[in-house]
């Protein structure tokens, strides 16, 4: 199962990259970014879960936290773009 959720996490996180690069505006390229950190964020979940251990779950966190201050803070840059 672990692996199966690995594949699909990989496949989504290929196809917001792909998003990212091909995007057309920049609030499609800001909604591949966050995509792209929740498919990481759920990577590292994943391996936590096969190794067994809780270390990487401070790492999930502090990326996740990341990651929304970053959608934050790309989202108003949009809004005051007025793109």
């Amino acid at each position: 199962m672990t692996f199966v959720a690995g594949a699909l996490l990989a496949a989504g996180g290929i196809c917001f990259l792909a998003r990212l690069v091909l995007g057309p505006s920049l609030a499609d390229r800001v909604v591949a970014l966050e995509g792209l950190v929740v498919a990481a964020v759920g990577g590292i979940l994943v391996f936590s879960l096969v190794e067994g251990t809780e270390w990487y779950l401070d790492v999930a966190l502090a990326s996740s936290l990341i990651g929304f201050v970053g959608t934050v803070a790309a989202a108003r840059y949009v809004e005051t773009r007025g793109g």
